[in-house]
């Protein structure tokens, strides 16, 4: 009897462990849709630490965004002094701050080009017409 109780009760905290593993896995996959999807930014993630991102890897977080990869990832993590298994709630201030800060000019510079972009395309005048097959030949027979 004593051996069921106690069996029993080290499958409930198994079962309690999944649900909570699970809750995470889900909560952090949500949070990397947003990421990806621009509504929620890596530097906010670092800098506020939410309980699903507590436990995750910085390099996990980079990478949700679009166009990083494991390079640009560790050439930042790198440059920063910053190993890429580091968790993010284990990040120091200074880390934390650090690379908050470089995350953000990267998001600035990436979104001021865009503006840049869009303003250049409008300036630029319209395209001509097609010249059609016989303006081509009497074009080459003038020459």
């Amino acid at each position: 009897m004593g051996k069921s109780a106690t069996i029993d009760a080290g499958q409930e905290q198994h079962l309690q462990a999944l649900e909570y593993a699970n809750r995470v896995r889900l909560a952090r996959a949500r949070m990397k849709r947003r990421v990806a999807a621009g509504e929620l930014s890596a530097a906010e993630v670092i800098l506020s630490c939410p309980w699903q991102a507590h436990s995750m890897s910085v390099s996990d977080l980079l990478m949700s965004q679009k166009r990083w990869g494991r390079a640009r990832c560790r050439r930042l993590l790198v440059s920063l002094g910053v190993p890429e298994n580091k968790q993010i709630g284990t990040l120091t201030e200074r880390q934390r701050l650090a690379l908050a800060a470089v995350l953000a000019a990267k998001n600035a510079s990436a979104g001021n080009t865009g503006a840049v972009q869009t303003a250049e395309a409008k300036r630029v005048p319209p395209a001509p017409a097609r010249a059609t097959l016989a303006t081509r030949e009497r074009a080459l027979t003038a020459a």
